[in-house]
C-alpha cells in the first residue's frame, strides 16, 4: 500500500523515487496521480516526505487534481536553461533536473527511477545529470521491491475500481457469447445472413465497441485466437480468419478504466457448435487442474507454489511442463498467474525461474490463475482464467463471476 513506499525505500536502501511522463497509460505515476490529464511531468519523492509534481504550467491545475504539490517547469525557463548550456539542450535538461532535485533539498543519496520517457534522451541526461550531481546515484530494479511491492496490496477504493472492471468485462464476455450464438452454421462455419463468413476481426470490433460502451479501454488488445492459434498462448488471432465450429477458442481479455486505471484479467475457451473427444480431454485436464488449484489456495502463500502444483498436476496427466522441460512448447509453456492492478501484469509474481519471498497472496493482493495447456501442431489450446483477491480473514475472493462452458450452441 502508499503508506509502505517510505519503509520498503528504506529497506532497499533508497532514498529518493523520481517517476518520470505521462499521468495516462504510465502505473507508477498513476498511482500517486490519479488518471488525471498531465502529458508531460517529473514527479520526485524523498524518503519521508510528501511526493511533488513537476509538470507544463497549462496543466498545472490537472496536476493539481492530483492533491501534491505542484511546481510548473516555467520556475526554470527552457531559454535560460538553453543559454546556461551553449545550446546543449540534453545538457540544458540535466541542468533542469538538477534544480528540481536542488529545490527539494536533495544533493546526495540514491534515486530509484521510474516512469516512461524516450529511453535514449533520458539515459543521455542521467548521464549528464550525475556529472552535475556526482553524489547522486540513479538506480532501476530487475524485480522493484519497492513500488511494485507497495502496489501489490491494494486499498478498498482499489478493490472497487478492480470489481467495476471485472463487472464490465464479463458483461462484454457475454454480449461476445450472444453474438457468436446469434449466427447461424453453413459448410461448418458461422455465417451473416448473406452467407458470408463471420470473421474474427468482425468480432474484435464488436469487442472494443462493447468495452468502449461500459466505459473501459482496450490499449493492450484482445487475444481471440481460434485453432493453430490457439495454441500458442499470446497469439492474439487473426482478424481473416475465419470462425469454424469445433475448433477451440481462446478468448483472453484485459481491458482498463480509460486513461490507464485499473484492468481485469479474464479468459474462457470455447468451441462452437461441437467440441472433438480430444479436446474435450484437454478441457477436463485444464479445468479439474484449476479447481483443484482453487481449492488449495491460502492467503500468505508464496504464489510460485501454485505454479509448482500447477505443473505437478499437469504432468500426472501425462502433459509436459516448464519444470521439466523449460523450452516446452507444447503442454503447459507458461506462469500459472500474477497480480493486476494498474499494470495488467505485475506482483505478485508466480514463476520458479526467479522467486521472490515477496510474492506472496497478501491480504489485499490481487491476482489471476490461469492454468493453460497447448498443443499448436493438434490445432488446439485452452486456457482458463479468473482473477481473485485475498483478505486478512483468509478468504479468496473471486472477483467476478462467468460459466466455464466450453460448447456454445450454434443453429
Amino acid at each position: 500500500m502508499r503508506s509502505d513506499i517510505d519503509q520498503l525505500m528504506q529497506e532497499q536502501g533508497m532514498d529518493v523515487l523520481l517517476v518520470t511522463g505521462s499521468a495516462q497509460h504510465n502505473a507508477m505515476m498513476t498511482y500517486f496521480t490519479g488518471a488525471v490529464h498531465v502529458s508531460d511531468a517529473d514527479l520526485i519523492k524523498k524518503r519521508g516526505c510528501d511526493a511533488v509534481l513537476f509538470c507544463n504550467a497549462m496543466e498545472r491545475e490537472e496536476g493539481a487534481l492530483s492533491g501534491l504539490k505542484v511546481i510548473p517547469y516555467s520556475k526554470y525557463p527552457m531559454s535560460e536553461l538553453a543559454a546556461e548550456a551553449h545550446g546543449d539542450f540534453v545538457e540544458a535538461y540535466a541542468i533542469r533536473y538538477e534544480k528540481m532535485f536542488k529545490e527539494l533539498g536533495i544533493e546526495s543519496g540514491s534515486v530509484a527511477v521510474y516512469g516512461q520517457k524516450e529511453v535514449g534522451l533520458m539515459h543521455s541526461v542521467f548521464l549528464r545529470l550525475e556529472k552535475r550531481m556526482p553524489r547522486l546515484t540513479f538506480s532501476g530494479f530487475m524485480r522493484d521491491e519497492i513500488l511494485l511491492q507497495a502496489m501489490m496490496t491494494k486499498e478498498a477504493d482499489e478493490l472497487e475500481h478492480i470489481r467495476h472492471m471485472g463487472k464490465v468485462t464479463t458483461e462484454v464476455v457475454g454480449r461476445t457469447a450472444d453474438f457468436l450464438t446469434g449466427h447461424k452454421a453453413k459448410n461448418d462455419m458461422l455465417v451473416h445472413a448473406d452467407g458470408s463468413p463471420l470473421l474474427i476481426g468482425e468480432v474484435k470490433q464488436k469487442i472494443n465497441l462493447w468495452l468502449a460502451e461500459g466505459g473501459a479501454e482496450n490499449p493492450e488488445g484482445t487475444i481471440f485466437a481460434i485453432g493453430r492459434d490457439a495454441g500458442v498462448p499470446h497469439n492474439m488471432g487473426k482478424n481473416n480468419d475465419i470462425l469454424r465450429l469445433g475448433q477451440t477458442i481462446v478468448y483472453d481479455i484485459y481491458p482498463c478504466e480509460p486513461g490507464g486505471g485499473y484492468f481485469y484479467d479474464f479468459t474462457r475457451t470455447w468451441c462452437l457448435g461441437y467440441a472433438t473427444d480430444e479436446i474435450l480431454k484437454l478441457y477436463e485436464d485444464v479445468r479439474s487442474t484449476y479447481e483443484i488449484l482453487i481449492s488449495e489456495l491460502r492467503v500468505g502463500q508464496n504464489f510460485c507454489d501454485s505454479q509448482k502444483r500447477t505443473c505437478e498436476l499437469f504432468e500426472a496427466r501425462g502433459h509436459v511442463t516448464i519444470m521439466t522441460n523449460e523450452a516446452a512448447q507444447s503442454g503447459y509453456v507458461h506462469s500459472v498467474g500474477h497480480g493486476i492492478g494498474l499494470q495488467v501484469h505485475e506482483k505478485p509474481w508466480s514463476t520458479m525461474i526467479h522467486p521472490s519471498p515477496t510474492d506472496v497472496l497478501a491480504p489485499g493482493s490481487v491476482f489471476t490463475m490461469e492454468p493453460g495447456l497447448y498443443y499448436p501442431e493438434k490445432g488446439m489450446g485452452v486456457r482458463i482464467e479468473d482473477s481473485y483477491t485475498a483478505h486478512a480473514d483468509g478468504r479468496i475472493e473471486l472477483l467476478a463471476d462467468y460459466p466455464y462452458d466450453l460448447i456454445l450452441p450454434v443453429k
